[in-house]
């Protein structure tokens, strides 16, 4: 089966055997904890998932669908929980996020997803050193904890980049990268986005009541919801602060285009009775004085550079310069 990624039977003491035949499924499927993992982008993982009589049509679809949105659903047979998970795959942007579908019962677990998904990897990496899940329970709420840890790092790299921005702000050296800043606040407003109903979907799993959800599972749900929590509240910090740069460096931007239009006004209005006088006398019509007398040029250019040092003084005078 091509969309199969792994089918894996949990022993009870953390360890598990992986089946590698299609056929052995039936065999243990709803009599040992059993997780399967599916690539639901292939026609073949549909298809199975269509057969199963355990499977309302509509879960089915939901499992397959294209968009999805974190919650959790009370289903006939099972739970059905979507979930997120920051997208870690090379040349992949974080706020991209991997969407994981899962339905889980006391017997079994499916996920499905579309893109690799790390934390997934690791279970099964633990439960082949006998140092994973023991149950279902502990399997799903697992993972659950695993998708909100991987979301730290990218956070704490968003608080760096601002650090570094607002440290480059404080110097005045150099201005943020203003297009740098953009990418960053995008990527914070997507990963925000899909952490509030996340939030949500955990806090509607915690009030499920299930027996194969136990006290251990149900607390390790609650640090996973409080970790999110936190993350929301830092993300929308970042926000802000990123707001706050963002504004800084527009400031500062007008600031050094109005120093620059002053400079520039003072200059013009320095040189405007020089431009006046220089027209006036430049008119090509008779009566124009200094003509006939050869010291005339020489006696109007003492006159010009006169009046300009008595504008320059006036102005300073005044404070303008």
């Amino acid at each position: 089966m091509t969309g199969l990624l792994h089918a894996c039977v949990l022993d009870g003491q953390g360890g598990g055997r992986v089946l590698c035949e299609l056929s052995e499924i039936g065999s243990v499927i709803h009599k040992e904890p059993l997780w399967l993992h599916f690539d639901y982008s292939f026609e073949d993982t549909t298809e199975w998932l269509k057969n199963q009589s355990f499977l309302d049509e509509w879960e089915y679809q939901a499992l397959t669908a294209d968009e999805t949105r974190p919650r959790t659903v009370n289903g006939n047979e099972g739970l059905l929980v979507f979930l997120r998970g920051v997208n870690l795959n090379p040349k992949q942007s974080p706020e991209d996020m991997v969407s994981l579908r899962c339905f889980a019962n006391e017997k079994l677990l499916i996920t499905c997803r579309k893109r690799h998904i790390m934390s997934a990897q690791d279970m099964l990496t633990q439960i082949k050193k006998s140092q994973g899940a023991k149950s279902i329970g502990e399997l799903l709420s697992t993972l659950v904890m695993r998708l909100s840890m991987r979301m730290q790092d990218i956070i704490w790299q968003i608080e760096e980049q601002l650090d570094e921005f607002e440290e480059a702000l404080e110097n005045s050296e150099q201005l943020p990268n203003y297009q740098q800043l953009s990418v960053l606040r995008r990527q914070t407003i997507g990963l925000k986005r899909y952490l509030k109903p996340q939030k949500l979907a955990i806090n509607e799993l915690l009030l499920v009541k299930v027996n194969w959800l136990n006290e251990d599972h149900l607390h390790q749900l609650e640090e996973a919801n409080n970790a999110l929590s936190r993350y929301i509240e830092e993300l929308e910090a970042a926000i802000e602060r990123a707001q706050v740069i963002q504004n800084a460096i527009t400031n500062h931007q007008n600031e050094q285009l109005n120093q620059r239009m002053y400079i520039m006004s003072v200059v013009a209005a320095l040189f405007l009775p020089l431009g006046f006088l220089t027209g006036l006398l430049g008119v090509n019509i008779g009566g124009i004085p200094g003509t006939e007398w050869n010291g005339a040029f020489a006696l109007f250019v003492i006159m010009l550079v006169v009046i300009t040092a008595g504008v320059g003084v006036y102005f300073k005078r005044k404070g303008w310069l």
